[in-house]
């Protein structure tokens, strides 16, 4: 942790502080902000989490989850006032203010307030006075777990703190399944579950509360989106406008999508291509050494994990796809004779 000391100071008096997760917020960056809001409230400061972006339906059962400002639910004036009245500025889950926009400008319009970012994700810039950035972490919620210990509250974790920490963790490590699932990660979740936490609540919350429309959704690209190249060891979706808007696809219902095609036999490499009219976007999964973090940044202008990243193009979804499929075959070598 970078200025440990100087959090602990500031964090000694009570504080007006605004919690930014990055935009089209997941499990981890929802559950991040608001079990850092519920924790930071019970030592008497004042907190409001704002959304860039509207987040899923499914996350909507975290405690006080209709205290969340959503961006485009509000004027620009009404966040501007709010985030001009902080005195401290948290960061959760990405670390370059850019995964923020539009709200990146409101951390630009104001140098002078302190921020503290908490994250895991590579392609760290330097804009925090305070940060605890750990790219072994499995989740963010992870390390707003050990900032809660390195400030000897862990007695501060309540119920429903540990909902959005065991959520947090819980979907960034795919239910316990993924290379990032440590010794330290299991024992966090039975930390988490010895003070009261009823997990199989958590999960029936995460994971069974589909719409139809979602279900259906799956059902199509399952059937109809999905190609399959055995030889490349890879496997990914198409999903074009027509099938988003068929479905009134809404945040979060392509999310997990993507992992049907990496759990195919012999498939190492998944992706998913999302045509939104304006951009297309896209997540990738692999298992094993071949890193979609640099094929996502150096093709599509994101980034992410080893082996979980994201990436967009402006592109017509018609191009894009062709972009990918050369870009698999130019690396057919490293797809096919990586060790897994």
């Amino acid at each position: 942790m970078q200025n440990l000391a100087g959090l602990a100071e500031l964090l000694s008096t009570p504080q007006k502080v605004v919690i930014f997760p990055h935009q089209r917020p997941d499990a981890d960056a929802l559950g991040s902000c608001r079990a850092l809001s519920l924790y930071l409230q019970k030592k008497n400061h004042q907190t409001t989490v704002i959304s860039p972006t509207e987040y899923p339906s499914f996350l909507n059962w975290m405690p006080q989850n209709d205290e969340v400002v959503v961006y485009s639910e509000r004027t620009h004036q009404e966040i501007e006032k709010l985030v001009s009245e902080a005195t401290l500025i948290c960061c959760l889950d990405f670390s370059s203010p850019n995964r923020t926009a539009p709200l990146d400008t409101f951390i630009e319009k104001n140098p002078d307030t302190p921020i503290l970012m908490i994250d895991h994700h590579r392609g760290k810039t330097d804009f925090a006075q305070f940060e605890l950035w750990d790219i072994t972490a499995a989740a963010t919620a992870e390390l707003v777990y050990d900032l809660i210990l390195l400030l000897n509250d862990r007695h501060l974790i309540d119920i429903p703190t540990a909902q959005c920490l065991y959520a947090g963790i819980m979907t960034d490590t795919a239910s316990f399944k993924h290379p990032n699932t440590t010794g330290k990660i299991h024992r966090i979740a039975a930390d988490l579950m010895d003070m009261g936490l009823d997990s199989s609540y958590v999960q029936r919350k995460v994971y069974d509360s589909n719409t139809e429309n979602r279900i259906r959704l799956l059902g199509h690209a399952l059937s109809s989106c999905l190609t399959v190249r055995k030889d490349l060891r890879t496997a990914y979706f198409v999903l074009k406008q027509k099938d988003t808007l068929r479905y009134n696809t809404q945040s979060g219902d392509t999310e997990g999508i993507v992992n049907y095609a990496l759990s195919i036999e012999g498939i190492d490499f998944a992706a998913i291509l999302i045509d939104y009219g304006n951009e297309v976007r896209m997540s990738f999964r692999s298992v094993g050494t071949f890193s979609v973090a640099d094929f996502a940044r150096n093709y599509f202008g994101g980034g992410g994990h080893h082996n979980a990243a994201g990436g967009r193009s402006t592109e017509p979804i018609g191009k894009v796809v062709e972009r990918f499929e050369n870009l698999i075959k130019e690396h057919r070598t490293e797809l096919t004779t990586t060790p897994q």
